[in-house]
């Protein structure tokens, strides 16, 4: 089961990063090992948050699998929250939180999993935390495309 947490210091407002990380329509634009991305609904709700059920097709190698989750949006806190729905997994979640800092936000970021299929679960063991920095420094790039370089 690995999981993986990090904090970042992004010289971006929170608000510019949450914008960045809900967009999961863009993922594959950007995402490594992400060749695809549907959005099946988005649903507001009552307390002000929004959930949105969406595919996520991950390639890897001789491996690409589909997967659904259920992203709760959390606007007005700038906090994610995924849950697994079907797919590869025996289970995942992820979250992600945005705070002000002087100067940007504040990112954590985690992240917990497991495949079904051992071999997957082999593979990614290995390369488990390279891959998870590389999720990262690829929302740090899509921000400053999206956003330009800040100091």
């Amino acid at each position: 089961m690995p999981t993986h947490s990090e904090t970042r210091f992004l010289p971006y407002t929170p608000q510019e990063m949450y914008d960045l990380v809900a967009d999961v329509g863009s993922y594959p634009k950007f995402l490594p090992w992400n060749s695809a991305a549907r959005i099946r609904s988005r649903t507001p709700r009552p307390d002000g948050a929004e959930v949105m059920e969406a595919d996520l097709v991950i390639s890897f190698k001789v491996f690409r699998e589909r997967f659904g989750s259920r992203v709760t949006l959390w606007p007005e806190a700038r906090r994610i929250e995924t849950e697994y729905l079907d797919g590869p997994f025996k289970f995942m979640r992820s979250n992600w939180t945005f705070r002000e800092a002087p100067g940007g936000c504040e990112v954590d970021f985690f992240v917990d999993f497991e495949f079904r299929n051992a071999i997957l679960q082999g593979i990614i063991g290995v390369v488990f935390n390279d891959a998870m920095q590389r999720v990262v420094r690829a929302f740090e790039r899509r921000a400053v495309e999206l956003y330009g370089r800040r100091a």
